[in-house]
């Protein structure tokens, strides 16, 4: 098989991984590989990720020109050819639409907390490429602030993008940014994260060299407080010449404990892409941990100034036509019953006009 036939096989291959695993949806996605210093070849538009054949991809050149292929290439063929202009070390490029990812990049909330040491040591911190209209010259523009700091991005409102010395790397880096959404967003539905120390991160750092990681940046030495500048680090204001990554200082310890409400940080302010809440004179609601039972099959206590609902006995009128006094404590409010009292009522209706 010559080198290309097995691009061409390996592209199908992905397509169908990412379609089994609902990272894209109808004719989402897009896939690029280099051929060589001048060509690429590349998924066609129009064309459902998980049934493709090797005989549908186009080769272009790296301007764009179709040179072979029945097909038209990707409608987001400009955001790809853009990542090869800027990163010559990149050999694939995948974009896809992996839910929890995109539910993270719609909520302008990017992936960049010290959680996971396996993603601090292969992506470093994954940022959120500002809004782009889809297959227009915005999208390579809002790309190029992040490309060449980081091999995976979000793209705001959009979906996610990875790059990789081979297709395959590419493909595994998707996977894991989709991943590390997941667990990112259990960990913070419980209302508690333990974030590695800014000093742990720096251990994890060295050890990139050991493991065999070539990172394109090293992770920004502290993180930014100017704001509008937060997400690049030190260096232009149009590119990120390092990972910006959310520690705090440890002190000594590895792991800090930070409570967290819907995304935002233990400290109230809003992460990169957040929008600060509004103050609210409501107190805030309790968190899972706080509802839910201490095991499997005990009652969980009722909160306080929460009193019982009233009985059936209470609610129900003494016999059909009757106007049943309010309820204690719900004057002029509105009566809610459960489907088995409704019942009970309708039945004694009915026995009333027999």
């Amino acid at each position: 098989m010559s080198a290309e036939s097995s691009l061409r096989a390996d592209i199908v291959e992905v397509g169908r991984r990412m379609y089994a695993r609902g990272y894209t949806a109808s004719n989402d996605g897009n896939i690029s590989v280099r051929l060589d210093a001048s060509r690429l070849l590349m998924t066609p538009k129009s064309v459902c990720k998980g049934f493709m054949t090797p005989d549908m991809m186009c080769i272009t050149d790296l301007e764009g020109r179709k040179l072979q292929g029945e097909r038209d290439p990707s409608s987001e063929m400009l955001m790809h050819l853009e990542v090869y202009r800027q990163r010559p070390d990149v050999q694939a490029v995948v974009h896809a639409h992996p839910p929890t990812a995109t539910g993270f990049a719609v909520a302008g909330i990017p992936l960049d907390r010290a959680v996971l040491a396996e993603v601090l040591t292969t992506l470093g911190s994954i940022p959120i490429a500002e809004y782009a209209t889809p297959s227009t010259k915005e999208l390579p523009e809002a790309v190029r602030k992040y490309i060449k700091a980081h091999d995976g991005m979000l793209l705001a409102n959009h979906g996610a993008l990875t790059v990789g010395s081979d297709l395959f790397g590419a493909y595994y880096r998707m996977e894991t940014i989709e991943h590390f959404a997941k667990i990112s967003l259990v960990a913070r539905m419980l209302g508690r994260e333990n974030v590695l120390s800014r000093e742990e991160v720096t251990r994890l750092q060295a050890l990139r060299g050991t493991y065999g990681i070539a990172a394109p940046a090293p992770i920004c030495p502290e993180p930014s407080t100017a704001p509008g500048t937060a997400a690049l680090g030190p260096g232009p204001a149009d590119s990120a010449t390092c990972q910006r990554v959310q520690a705090p200082s440890g002190t000594g310890q590895r792991l800090i404990l930070e409570l967290t409400r819907g995304g935002a940080r233990s400290d109230g302010a809003p992460g990169d892409g957040e929008v600060a809440p509004k103050p609210s004179a409501e107190p805030d609601p309790p968190s899972l941990a706080q509802r839910a039972p201490a095991s499997f099959g005990e009652v969980s206590p009722k909160p306080l100034a929460q009193a019982d609902p009233p009985s059936l006995a209470q609610r129900a009128p003494a016999s059909f036509g009757e106007v049943s006094p309010k309820p204690l404590a719900q004057a002029d409010g509105e009566i809610r019953l459960t489907y088995r009292e409704l019942s009970a009522l309708i039945e004694d209706a009915i026995r009333s006009l027999r």
